[in-house]
């Protein structure tokens, strides 16, 4: 026992055992150390973002002072990325502890020898260190602090969290942070699925961000990706061949813009909801962005200062597709940034399908009643065609789609304006009246409302009568309208408009639609359907100021046309007739819908059958002396009204021998009127003498 115990006693027993207490110490004091450390912050702002049904990036605003920080996870980044990433900056990541003593020895070895600084020996941990607090990198105070941070963090963080704060920090020149808005400015795409060369610039560029900038020195940039593609290569991460073609990939020479869709409904949800980071939306980017260059192309050729508007919605569920309230958000000129989507303003002629619907489900008329489109009066106002012209007895069908005035103002003065404002709340809408009362200018367009709202009344009309509150918001609540008009009503419309003249080029008898052109020239209108979806157009200024000449028959139509091509190849077909729908010719009617007659005139006393043009015959030719012409005629019940051309030649005529004005030479379509709306024609052509 001696000698053991002898042994242990020797002169290096003390020696040792201080080094281990020294060692024991050291550990505590460093565990300590690395304990005691105050972390950065790691939850840093990032990008608000609004994202399309599919995920993609509709708009991002940048964070504090301008700078673009986009939230990213690994797993939403391309993986041949990542691995180039960890062989050219830190191999051994995902074993060390935060500090890679190997790496740390061969960058001081390198330096000693060269004397100068050759690489560096910082780990991924390290960088993200310094990158939290935006700390120095030379200085030996510095390393030492990002030693401390780097061993913190890799304490209290997993290495998939750490690598995360890397994506979303590192510097990539400019106002560029974080791999997702590198790769968006650099190559217009997210990072999930990068080529070998633009994962080489994106590994290369934060090591020096501003040097290696492709759009300020090509050469340096093709440098240093060469340098990445090489020992990516070595790594084993790249083949030969990919690294060869990689590296003669030619670079980007400017930076992309970041995505601007729908920029006004992004204001709008961020508005709503501030404190919210990322939005979800129904709409599809690339058919907004599709669409977006459809209105900036129309308005660049019809007129300076002119903007535009769309929305593209499903009607069965509620989903809008597209919606842009200008083609350009940047362009002052237009005033793009006013949202015209929701600008509240006069709509036109667009309300007249909702008025024939409640007339048909009340009863008052039939897309085959006859209706009198002459002068008329309510109480002093006088409503007259756009054209000017009247046209005596037409279908209810031919007034629509002809979009005449006096027909559809006569239906709202037996349906009551203040009905006709009732329906356009329930189906969504919130009309603004210029005073408190409505009166009949309402359904021409005296009443303000947003194209918003307008698509959301056309949703009900297509999806027979009532259909899903328009939302923009994925998740949201899908509240359904109450029910407006019938089926039956619905259908009479969509059978109505899909005859409506088409513009030039487009093929007619499909698609249902109504156009509208508000007082003095501001607006123009275009909204329509099919089976599945609605678009409605508006075209004007932002201003507000009058656009000479503007029809939404010319202006706006071809653009709703242009954009269902866009949409679809092919129409969805609407729904066939309801089986209570009366598809019947006028004489086939139940005699109180074969023509339209006002409830007053239940108590008037009978009429005394249609009026008959005795003199002259139809096709005659007639030589007036001094301009006057003799019109003979039998039947019908005084006082008569008579046009030519569509213009009011005489009223409140108590005679059947008449001795009329010429309406100058040429074809003239004469037109009498009774007091019961019924009317008789001829069409003469007439020779002026002297």
């Amino acid at each position: 026992m001696a000698g053991p115990y002898r042994r242990w006693r020797s002169p290096l027993r003390l020696p040792l055992l201080g080094l281990l207490i020294a060692a024991v110490i050291a550990g505590k004091a460093l565990d300590q150390w690395v304990e005691d450390t105050r972390l950065p912050q790691t939850l840093a702002e990032t990008s608000v973002e609004v994202r399309d049904r599919h995920g993609r990036l509709l708009r991002a605003f940048p964070v504090e002072d301008g700078i673009w920080r986009m939230a990213v996870r690994s797993e939403e980044v391309d993986p041949t990325y990542l691995r180039m990433l960890r062989a050219y900056e830190d191999k051994r990541f995902d074993t060390h502890f935060g500090v890679d003593p190997v790496a740390m020895l061969r960058a001081f070895g390198q330096a000693v020898w060269n004397g100068r600084t050759v690489s560096g020996g910082s780990t991924l941990t390290m960088q993200v260190a310094r990158l939290l607090e935006d700390g120095p990198t030379g200085r030996w105070s510095g390393k030492l602090r990002q030693i401390r941070v780097a061993l913190a963090l890799e304490r209290k963080l997993s290495k998939t969290e750490i690598l995360n704060l890397y994506l979303i920090h590192a510097p990539f020149g400019g106002n560029l942070e974080g791999v997702r808005a590198a790769s968006l400015a650099w190559f217009g795409k997210e990072p999930l699925r990068l080529t070998a060369a633009e994962a080489a610039l994106l590994v290369a560029l934060p090591q020096s961000p501003e040097t290696r900038r492709p759009d300020r020195s090509v050469s340096v940039a093709r440098e240093a990706r060469r340098r990445v593609l090489n020992r990516s290569q070595d790594a084993g991460v790249l083949t030969t061949e990919v690294a060869h073609l990689a590296a003669v990939a030619p670079l980007p020479d400017r930076r992309r813009a970041f995505p601007l869709l729908a920029p006004h409904l992004s204001d709008q949800l961020r508005a709503t909801a501030p404190a919210q980071a990322r939005f979800d939306t129904t709409l599809d980017a690339m058919l907004q962005a599709r669409l977006q260059a459809v209105l900036s192309r129309r308005v660049k050729v019809s007129g300076a200062r002119l903007s535009a508007a769309m929305i593209v919605a499903d009607h069965q569920s509620g989903e809008t597709l597209v919606r842009i309230g200008a083609p350009d958000y940047t362009d002052t000129a237009r005033r793009g940034y006013v949202d015209m989507a929701r600008a509240v303003r006069s709509p036109g002629s667009t309300l007249k399908p909702l008025v024939y619907g409640l007339a048909f489900d009340d009863g008052l008329a039939h897309p085959d009643t006859l209706i009198r489109d002459a002068p008329v009066s309510f109480g002093g106002y006088a409503p007259q065609n756009f054209d000017g012209a009247f046209r005596g007895d037409v279908r209810v069908r031919d007034a629509l789609q002809m979009s005449l005035n006096t027909p559809v103002v006569t239906l709202t003065e037996a349906l009551g304006p203040s009905r006709l404002m009732a329906a356009m709340r329930q189906v969504g809408m919130r009309p603004q009246l210029p005073s408190g009362k409505p009166g009949l200018a309402v359904s021409l367009g005296g009443v303000g409302v947003s194209l918003h709202d307008l698509v959301q009344m056309y949703a009900v009309l297509a999806a027979g009568g009532t259909a899903p509150r328009l939302t923009s918001e994925t998740g949201a609540a899908r509240e359904k309208a109450p029910r407006v008009i019938s089926p039956v009503a619905a259908w009479y419309l969509g059978d109505i408009l899909r005859d409506a003249p088409a513009p030039a080029g487009a093929r007619g008898g499909m698609l249902p639609y109504k156009t509208g052109t508000s007082y003095g020239h501001r607006d123009a209108w275009a909204v329509g359907w099919d089976g599945r979806h609605v678009i409605g157009v508006w075209l004007g200024r932002a201003d507000g100021t009058p656009v000479p000449g503007v029809f939404g028959a010319e202006l706006a139509a071809p653009v709703l046309f242009e954009a269902f091509a866009v949409l679809k190849p092919e129409i969805d077909p609407l729904s066939p007739p309801p089986s209570n729908a009366l598809v019947l010719e006028t004489a086939e009617l139940p005699a109180p819908l074969q023509r339209f007659r006002a409830r007053s005139d239940a108590f008037s006393e009978g009429g005394a059958g249609a009026p008959e043009v005795l003199f002259p015959p139809t096709h005659a030719r007639l030589s007036l002396v001094e301009g006057r012409m003799a019109l003979k005629l039998r039947g019908g019940r005084l006082p008569f009204t008579v046009l030519a051309n569509g213009v009011p030649v005489a009223q409140g005529l108590r005679s059947r021998d008449l001795d009329l004005p010429s309406p100058g030479p040429g074809h003239a379509t004469l037109v009498v009127i009774d007091a019961d709306g019924q009317s008789a024609r001829v069409t003469v052509e007439i020779e002026e003498t002297g």
